[in-house]
């Protein structure tokens, strides 16, 4: 197979040499670079267009594989008159064009105002991209709720993230996993003012260059960071209240002196928040639908979730070529939640025999502190480009709990008490090192490539104890202790190259995975451990064909393999309560999920793309439930395979010059395949979602935003949900002279986004759940921008591609 990759890299190398490359400068009269200017390629006998690109900020831009023949460009920026340039021929040599003034625009300030605001979705080749600040809506809110609003992603209750139907998504902070479980993460993310984010990047299938972690795909949240000369950055403050208040408040600043770039990203956050969960529970004579038994259960939970947040770095610009950054990250994340649970258990008659009362108090800090060291090295003028990332990530969870259950008689009469009170200590350290290598070739392809290894050690203890008349004594039933260590070794190889309307970028990775997992045991249960040793291989491919010479019609076709392995902790063997009927517990047999992706899409003029997606998985992780007597177990499990295909449409209209609409859409089946506890599971459904963002420029620096969300029954597993939608609204004002803005919007007007579903194959019994959740929340907000000076490239920096989404603290 090397062989063959070689050959096809060397091939078209050769194929296409004969074109050449057109370099160029954009700069204002004062010699100042010009960053964001749009350059157009068109031929000089008719116009026609031929290609486009960006400058950087240092002013230069580029053509590549340009064929012989006569050309002239056209440069348009914002805040400067438009550019037209003679004539000029293009051989088999590469072309330098002369430097290129700009004049500044007599009466360009109206027009800023509109044609300068970033659209809320870019597509690219490889991923889709959020705009943050593009909705008004976004403005006082956290990191979750944007991820929730952007097209083709989902939240569950739990803070589980599907993208297009799927769940197994791996989520990145500036191209760093986060390490953590589905609620962790989900904490984390509502931690994280939505002010300190500048994009969102959505990968179904990410390059050979990631880690292959994540069978649906890849989010990478990218974090502000100031890019010009001097002191400069952004304040965001936020008052927010819904039947609880929260507060969402973040600062970023960039100070840049001679070869020094200091930045920093800084955000402290409070969200209050409640949920009403209500389940019910049937039970059957064995193998029969004769009803025995029937349990309820309301959960009033009331979560309070603080977040302190600290990202501050430099980088040292030593000469033209090398470059040295220092990144430090950390968290202090404490939380508090209350737990009431009340419970009636009904007898074959529907009579109720016993009722249940179990309170349980957490108390919760989770702590992160990591370090990056980054080193890029330009070997030449022509982009080649070595650069090295070392990091070092360490967690820290402290949680302490307690649960008492009160059990009464049917008339209410008191029964009996009991109390458990535990520890649950957890610590996480990863260290990572990465060496990245960029080869441009002569006739304009780019060849990449690079090697990582990781290194993972986790410890949990659970330490349980039964209080009794006011005395502790050890609870062997649940306490435990558990160690994982893991290794994985990686290399990767990937190639694109622009052939006049076909554009094509290959890729292969390489993985070696290698687990240990130790269970300690205690003095009722023995120690236990168990070994995983595998290798794969990771292909990717993503083709993009442009129909016609302005790229109005867009073919593209995406596929990649993909791997989601098991969260450190749900390899765990033990099982601990969450009220006295149901237990949570691990699983030391999951296996990694495998998938193959494949999506072909159509953009037309830029504005509408229609994708047609299919994607296939092998031994999905998925949570399971099981009911041993009177006990709910949930725990993660292996579905033996999930289909899904489908087709969405995200589309951009400029419905008036005020109104603009971004609508998308997908209708996609999901089906699972499995024997879960003796019961086969096999079904499919389609499901319907659409979500709609009309925004509204109008006079005098106001804005305004209609947006919201409607989704048909979804298949997840053993679990059905119901459709859910909600509506929300904004409207925003410029103050200050355009420095600063004022945001008032409204998240689920009509409290409709509320979920409920069924769980279903369930052996001898049925189970359905509704919850009201606190999502109709006003939120206040009060922005501030400054800046000036020139701006500088940003640096991607960080070599943890996967880790981070693993973390179950």
């Amino acid at each position: 197979m090397t062989r063959a990759i070689l050959l096809l890299f060397l091939s078209t190398h050769i194929l296409l040499a004969q074109t050449a490359k057109i370099s160029g400068n954009v700069a204002n009269t004062s010699q100042q670079p010009l960053d964001g200017a749009v350059i157009s390629l068109l031929k000089s006998k008719d116009s026609t267009f031929v290609k486009a690109a960006i400058t950087e900020s240092n002013g230069n831009f580029e053509f590549l594989n340009v064929k012989e023949g006569s050309y002239l460009i056209s440069i348009s920026h914002l805040t400067y008159q438009k550019y037209l340039s003679k004539a000029f021929e293009v051989g088999q040599s590469d072309l330098a064009l002369p430097s290129i003034q700009l004049r500044e625009g007599e009466k360009m300030l109206a027009e800023v105002k509109v044609t300068g605001k970033k659209p809320f979705v870019e597509t690219k080749i490889d991923r889709t991209v959020i705009n943050v600040d593009a909705l008004i809506s976004n403005a006082g809110t956290n990191a979750l709720d944007v991820l929730e609003k952007s097209p083709g992603l989902a939240i569950d209750p739990n803070g589980g993230i599907r993208l297009k139907g799927k769940t197994g998504v791996v989520v990145f902070i500036d191209d760093k996993p986060t390490y953590l479980s589905a609620e962790d993460l989900s904490n984390y993310l509502k931690s994280l003012a939505a002010g300190s984010v500048e994009t969102i990047e959505i990968m179904p299938n990410p390059p050979a260059k990631y880690d292959a972690a994540g069978n649906a795909g890849v989010i990478n949240i990218r974090l502000k960071k100031n890019t010009v000369k001097g002191f400069n950055g952004g304040l965001s403050l936020s008052y927010g209240q819904g039947t609880y208040r929260r507060s969402n408040n973040s600062f970023n600043f960039n100070y840049r002196i001679n070869k020094f770039n200091f930045f920093s990203n800084l955000s402290v956050n409070q969200n209050n928040s409640y949920q009403d969960l209500t389940i019910w529970r049937r039970y059957f004579q064995p193998n029969t639908t004769i009803f025995s038994s029937a349990f309820t259960q309301n959960s009033y939970i009331q979560r309070n979730i603080g977040g302190n947040n600290a990202k501050v770095g430099f980088d040292y610009y030593a000469s033209k070529k090398a470059t040295f950054g220092v990144v430090l990250t950390g968290f202090i994340n404490p939380s508090h939640v209350d737990v009431t649970n009340k419970a009636k258990v009904f007898n074959a008659s529907n009579e109720v025999t016993s009722l249940v009362e179990a309170i349980s108090p957490t108390d919760k800090t989770l702590k992160n502190g990591s370090i990056n060291l980054n080193y890029a090295y330009k070997l030449d003028s022509t982009g080649k480009e070595l650069s090295t990332n070392v990091d070092y990530i360490h967690y820290q969870a402290t949680t302490a709990q307690s649960l008492t259950n009160s059990l009464f008689d049917a008339q209410n009469k008191f029964v009996s008490q009991s109390v458990l009170v535990s520890s649950l200590p957890t610590n996480i350290d990863i260290g990572t090192a990465k060496i990245d290598y960029v080869h441009p070739l002569a006739s304009g392809g780019k060849f990449e490539t690079g090697v990582k290894t990781s290194f993972i050690s986790t410890g949990n203890v659970a330490d349980f104890s039964d209080q009794v008349d006011g005395k502790l004594f050890p609870n062997y039933e649940f306490t435990n202790s558990f160690n994982y260590n893991e290794n994985i070794n990686a290399g990767y190889l990937n190639y694109a190259k622009e052939l006049n309307r076909l554009t094509i970028q290959a890729g292969l990775r390489f993985e070696n995975t290698n687990i240990r997992g130790h269970q300690l045991g205690n003095k009722q249960t023995k120690d236990s451990s168990f070994t995983r040793n595998y290798n794969n291989l990771f292909p990717t491919l993503y083709m993009q064909y442009r129909l016609d010479s302005a790229a109005v019609h867009l073919l593209g076709f995406s596929f990649g393999r993909r791997i989601e392995r098991p969260n450190y902790q749900d390899m765990n063997p033990f099982s601990y309560p969450l009220d006295r009927f149901t237990y949570y517990g691990g699983n030391p047999f999951l296996q990694p999920t495998f998938s193959y992706n494949f999506e072909l899409s159509h953009t037309f003029k830029q504005r509408i793309t229609t994708t047609l997606q299919y994607s296939i998985a092998k031994n999905v992780i998925s949570e399971t439930n099981e009911q041993r007597g009177t006990i709910y177990y949930s725990r993660p499990g292996n579905f033996g395979q999930r289909i899904s295909y489908g087709i969405s449409v995200n589309g951009s209209f400029q419905l008036a010059k005020w109104w603009s609409l971004n609508l998308y859409t997908e209708y996609i089946s999901n089906g699972f395949k499995a024997t879960l506890y003796g019961q086969k599971l096999d079904d499919s459904r389609f499901y319907w979602a659409v979500v709609p963002t009309n925004q509204f420029q109008l006079k005098d620096g106001w804005a305004a935003e209609l947006a919201g969300s409607y989704q048909t029954t979804f298949l997840l597993g053993q679990l059905l949900i119901y459709p859910i939608g909600n509506v929300r609204a904004g409207v925003s004002k410029r103050i200050m002279k355009n420095k600063g803005t004022l945001k008032l919007n409204v998240s689920d007007v009509f409290y409709t986004n509320q979920i409920k579903g069924d769980i279903r194959n369930i052996a001898n019994a049925e189970a359905n759940w509704f919850s009201y959740l606190d999502t109709r929340v006003a939120t206040l907000t009060f922005s501030y921008r400054f800046n000036k000076g020139k701006t500088l490239n940003l640096r991607q920096t960080g070599g943890s591609d996967s880790e981070k989404s693993r973390v179950k603290a």
